[in-house]
C-alpha cells in the first residue's frame, strides 16, 4: 500500500498538533516517525489509522482519499493492523485465539486466509517465534512474548499496512534489542508497509527505510538512517538524533575554525549543511572528536565528568566555548586537561 499525505493540518482547539505536513511513503517501505514527545508524531498515527480526521489536507492510500476536513474512513476498512505500547492483549484468550480473532472478524481478511485459517496461524506463530507457546495464556508469557503476540495479532489477516506506536518502550533493553530483530524478520517476510512512531533514536536508525525527524508538529527531515545521522540538517536534528556538539566558529573557504583554536586548527565541512555554515557552528558527534594529551593541537579543555562504558569512555570537557561531550577510548582522569580536535579526514570534500 502506497500512501500519500498531502498538506495535513490537525488543530485541537487553539492548539495545532500538526502543521501543513506533506510526506509519501511506498508500498512495502518501513518508515521510523522519530521526534521527542508532544512533536506530532502519535497524532499523525492516529489519522492514518483512522481515529482522528485532519483540519486541512487529504491522506490517500492505494490513491483513493481515506481522511479529509468531515470526512474519516472507519479503520476496520484500511485494511491495516496495529500494534500499541500497552500489549492490549485479552486474559481470556491464549495465544491462538489472539492470532484467529482478526482472521475471523477483520472486514478486510482475503477469503484465501479465511479458508487456510490454521495454516495461518501455524505461519503467523512461526514468523514470530511462538510456536511452542500457542495454548499458553497472556499471563503465561514473558514480556516479550506477550508483545510477539500483538505483533502476530496485527499481522495475521494480511494487513497492507502496519501501525505501531512506540510498541518496545515497556520492555527492557535486551528484550527491546531482540524485538527490533524480530520486526525487522516480519517486515522482510511479509512486504508489509510499517510506520513506526518512536522517541528511541536508535530505534529508528536500526530498523527503517527512512525517518521522518518532527518536531513541533512539522517535519525537519526525512531520510535514510545514514543521512539523518551523518548529515543533519538543522541544528535540532544534529542534536536529538546525532547528540552532536556544536562547535562555534568561523566559516571561510578554507573551512572551519572553531572558536578557542586560535587560527591553529582547521576543519573541513564538504556535507555540512548550509545552515550550520550561515550560523557560524560545526556538528560534530561525540564519537568523531579525538582526546589527546593538552600539549597537542587542538582546543584546551578540562575533564569534567568521565564515565567508564566497557569499550571507550564517555567524557564531558568544559572548554572555553561550553560543555561537549566526547565518546573516546583514550582513558582520563577528573580534572585533567586535554586537547580536542577531530580526524583530518573528517567531512573532508
Amino acid at each position: 500500500m502506497s500512501i500519500q499525505i498531502a498538506n495535513v493540518s490537525k488543530t485541537f482547539g487553539h492548539f495545532q498538533a500538526l502543521k501543513s505536513l506533506s510526506l509519501s511513503i511506498a508500498a512495502g517501505e518501513f518508515i521510523a516517525i522519530l521526534g521527542p514527545s508532544g512533536c506530532g508524531k502519535t497524532t499523525l498515527l492516529r489519522m492514518l489509522a483512522g481515529f482522528e480526521q485532519p483540519s486541512a489536507g487529504e491522506i490517500r492510500m492505494n490513491d483513493a482519499v481515506v481522511a479529509k476536513p468531515g470526512f474519516s474512513l472507519p479503520p476496520e476498512k484500511r485494511k491495516i493492523g496495529m500494534v500499541f505500547q500497552a500489549f492490549a492483549l485479552w486474559p481470556h484468550m491464549n495465544v491462538t485465539e489472539h492470532v484467529r480473532f482478526p482472521i475471523r472478524h477483520h472486514k478486510e481478511t482475503p477469503l484465501r486466509i479465511k479458508q487456510q485459517e490454521r495454516e495461518r496461524i501455524d505461519d503467523v506463530l512461526r514468523m514470530v517465534g511462538l510456536s511452542q507457546h500457542a495454548l499458553r495464556m497472556p499471563h503465561e508469557l514473558s514480556g516479550g512474548q506477550k508483545q510477539r503476540v500483538a505483533l502476530a495479532r496485527a499481522i495475521a489477516f494480511e494487513p497492507a499496512l502496519l501501525l505501531m506506536d512506540e510498541p518496545l518502550s515497556s520492555l527492557d533493553a535486551m528484550l527491546r534489542m531482540d524485538m527490533r530483530r524480530e520486526i525487522q524478520a516480519v517486515h522482510r517476510q511479509t512486504g508489509t508497509a510499517v510506520v513506526y512512531v518512536t522517541h528511541d533514536q536508535s530505534e529508528a536508525l536500526a530498523m527503517a527505510d527512512r525517518v521522518v525527524v518532527m518536531k513541533d508538529g512539522q517535519i525537519e527531515q526525512v531520510g535514510t538512517p545514514q543521512d539523518i545521522y551523518l548529515c543533519p540538517q538543522t541544528e535540532f536534528v544534529a542534536k536529538f538524533v546525532s547528540k552532536a556538539n556544536l562547535m562555534r566558529g568561523r566559516w571561510s573557504e578554507a573551512g572551519f575554525a572553531p572558536d578557542g583554536s586560535e587560527g591553529t586548527i582547521v576543519w573541513q565541512g564538504g556535507q555540512i549543511a548550509g545552515y550550520f555554515k550561515e550560523h557560524g557552528m560545526y556538528p560534530v558527534r561525540p564519537d568523531q572528536l579525538i582526546l589527546a594529551p593538552s600539549d597537542r593541537p587542538g582546543i584546551v579543555g578540562e575533564v569534567v565528568n568521565v564515565q567508564f562504558q566497557g569499550r571507550e569512555f564517555h567524557y564531558d570537557i568544559r572548554t572555553a566555548d561550553g560543555q561537549w561531550e566526547v565518546i573516546s577510548p583514550n582513558c582520563f582522569q577528573m580534572g585533567n586537561k586535554v586537547s580536542v580536535n577531530i580526524a583530518t579526514d573528517e567531512h573532508a570534500g
